[in-house]
């Protein structure tokens, strides 16, 4: 699955002109892989031993070239650091309130909520953003 997911990807790259680079590739890769919604920190530290002349700003300018085509969703949430999120399909995100931990969660758009917003205030909606917290599985059996 994943791989014809960075397939499909690598593809999109190239007809958008850009050169893919050992590195490039390598951070497409642990994007797709990753489910944890990394942030540029966390693709730095899983992939310097593999390529340790790649540094924290070249995982940022990979990921602004993947977000500018539309590969990747950046979420930022308040903190410092933007979580980087592969699944660029609509969908919304839970969030564990000890760890941090984003994981996707699917539920039909709320198209409706941005139709009524419209009605209600005469705005014109670009686009609505839902976030669920609680605590996860794993911090709940910690407790």
């Amino acid at each position: 699955m994943s791989e014809m997911k960075l397939q499909e990807a690598v593809d999109r790259l190239k007809e958008s002109g850009v050169r893919i680079t050992p590195q490039r590739h390598a951070v497409l890769e642990y994007l797709i892989n990753a489910e944890i919604h990394p942030t540029a920190d966390d693709i730095y530290k899983a992939l310097e031993g593999k390529f340790p002349n790649m540094s924290v700003a070249t995982v940022y300018n990979n990921l602004r070239v993947f977000r500018e085509i539309g590969l990747v969703q950046e979420l930022t949430y308040g903190d410092a650091s933007s979580r980087f999120d592969y699944n660029t399909a609509k969908h919304y995100h839970i969030i564990c309130e000890t760890c941090g931990k984003i994981m996707d969660f699917h539920y039909p758009t709320l198209d409706e909520v941005e139709s009524l917003a419209e009605q209600v205030t005469g705005f014109d909606v670009s686009h609505h953003r839902m976030e669920i917290y609680g605590t996860c599985p794993d911090c709940k059996t910690k407790h």
